[in-house]
């Protein structure tokens, strides 16, 4: 792999573990408020960053396929969207809204929740793999930039994940230390699924805009499933509301500035 590819999928990870280590800084758990602009902001991202950075370029690739140009994007997206529904099925795991657990039940929701936004950040991980194996490939219309402003903006909205992860672990009474080390790791599978993405892609130009569209569609799984829930729920969903339009917003700019 290149120097380029590496800082690529190391850049996502990098945003969980800056935002596990909110958890040295603030104390107690998270106001509802908060999470609820923080995933917000981070739905508004990945909704962005699935259509200028994943399915606009699967579009792009299929041009040559005519009228008939919308289907790898539209088979890619709806097999993406299954599969994360299949894990939602086989895996056990909570959603993200911890409100309102005691102690012992609050510490083995934790658990099931740092699971969960594991899972979760796997189809972010070959986001993030399938553009810059576009970008070598040269067959998907995908700039260095673009990758790079696809990586750069999962970063981002990593942030809220990983303060998500560690604050409620931190406020069970486990460690400062262990609640950042879980966080953080909680991104490590981000840059494993990069890599095996990247190999694989490299190898399939082919099937390159049904990869591209699959990771779309495993990414706004996730909005629709667990971010966009949690940003309405309760009497702050207007702060998540405006932090899913910034959130947007901010990644669409990076996008079209940059890709």
């Amino acid at each position: 792999m290149s120097i380029a590819e590496i800082q690529g999928v190391l850049i996502p990870f990098v945003g969980t573990s800056l935002g596990a280590a909110m958890v040295f800084f603030l104390k107690g758990e998270m106001r509802q408020g908060v999470r609820r602009g923080l995933t917000g902001f981070a739905a508004g991202v990945m909704v962005a960053a699935s259509f200028w950075s994943l399915l606009q370029p699967a579009l792009d690739a299929s041009e040559h396929m005519g009228k008939l140009a919308f289907l790898p994007a539209a088979i890619g997206f709806l097999v993406g969207m299954g599969f994360l529904l299949l894990l939602d099925v086989l895996t056990p795991h909570t959603h993200m809204d911890m409100q309102d657990e005691g102690p012992k039940s609050g510490l083995a929701r934790t658990t099931k929740l740092v699971l969960a936004v594991t899972l979760h950040n796997i189809p972010e991980g070959m986001a993030v793999g399938v553009v810059y194996a576009g970008w070598l490939s040269g067959g998907a219309d995908v700039s260095a930039a673009a990758a790079l402003t696809l990586a750069l903006g999962i970063a981002l909205q990593n942030l809220p994940e990983g303060a998500i992860v560690s604050m409620p672990l931190r406020a069970q009474g486990m460690s400062k230390a262990k609640t950042f080390a879980m966080g953080a790791l909680s991104g490590a599978v981000e840059p494993v699924a990069s890599v095996v993405t990247i190999l694989f892609a490299s190898r399939v130009i082919p099937i390159l805009p049904y990869m591209l569209a699959f990771a779309a569609g495993a990414m706004m799984y996730v909005v629709v499933e667990e971010l966009i829930p949690e940003m309405s729920e309760g009497k702050h969903s207007n702060v998540g509301t405006i932090a899913f339009a910034l959130g947007f917003v901010i990644m669409m700019v990076l996008d079209v500035a940059l890709g």
